[in-house]
């Protein structure tokens, strides 16, 4: 029996997923039904809030905490390919709720806090998983993303899941713990900053001699490819979920 036969997931598929990288949720959805999960897509989800927050519009991103509640309050799972988005749910929808003094919406927002995950502890908490029966034959560096890190707390499930991808070279990257320079609202507010750093991060991927870049939070991403793009790298980017979408059947 697959290991997630008799679980059904509520996929939170987050902004920049649904509108700019519609292939990161199919590759999730591809995951889950793989092993074995029933996966359903709450059509009345919507922005998690965290630019708002970032930006101290408390009171205006009350809303999506409500629409997060109404959205996924019936199921047991909630899982999101973002580090950074599941993060955000996670710290700040209760301190949002008991910033405006709504007791209610606090006790349902921390009762869903601990329903909502990131898609890798959710394959390797809750599943029980590092081996997803991925293959990818390709040479890789790992970015681990700031808010996956030190928000979500991923940890090192990323690692786990991708060393048990078959066939893959999965290489390290220097100054793995520094920031891309993305960042939300930094990048727009403190542009030259932002790309200095994100040009840091894009040497330091070339160094690898990796032909993918790949981190959990498409955001960041972004960020990185857009600087390698434009410095001619050759780098391709992509996101965790996409690798582990890849079997060696499907390859054949």
């Amino acid at each position: 029996m697959a290991p997630g036969t008799g679980k059904t997931v509520a996929l939170f598929a987050t902004c920049i997923n649904d509108t700019m990288f519609p292939g990161t949720p199919i590759a999730v959805v591809k995951v889950l039904e793989r092993l074995g999960c029933k996966v359903v897509f709450p059509k009345e989800q919507t922005c998690c809030g965290q630019m708002l927050t970032n930006t101290g519009y408390f009171k205006e991103a009350v809303p999506t905490v409500k629409s997060y509640v109404r959205a996924f309050e019936d199921y047991d799972y909630v899982v999101g390919p973002s580090g950074s988005c599941i993060g955000a749910v996670r710290h700040q929808h209760p301190m949002l709720a008991e910033h405006v003094g709504d007791k209610s919406l606090k006790a349902a927002s921390e009762e869903l806090v601990k329903r909502t995950y990131d898609f890798t502890e959710f394959l390797v908490d809750v599943l029980g998983l590092t081996d997803v029966g991925a293959y990818f034959p390709h040479r890789v560096t790992y970015h681990p993303t700031c808010h996956s890190v030190r928000v979500a707390h991923v940890g090192d499930r990323p690692y786990k899941l991708l060393k048990a991808v078959r066939g893959i070279d999965l290489v390290p990257l220097p100054d793995s713990d520094q920031c891309c320079g993305f960042g939300g609202t930094f990048c727009v507010k403190n542009s030259d900053v932002s790309v200095a750093m994100g040009a840091d991060k894009a040497r330091n991927v070339m160094s690898t001699g990796a032909e993918y870049l790949v981190t959990g939070d498409n955001a960041c991403l972004m960020h990185i490819g857009g600087i390698m793009h434009r410095m001619n790298m050759g780098v391709k980017t992509i996101h965790l979920a996409e690798i582990l979408a890849h079997t060696e059947e499907a390859a054949a």
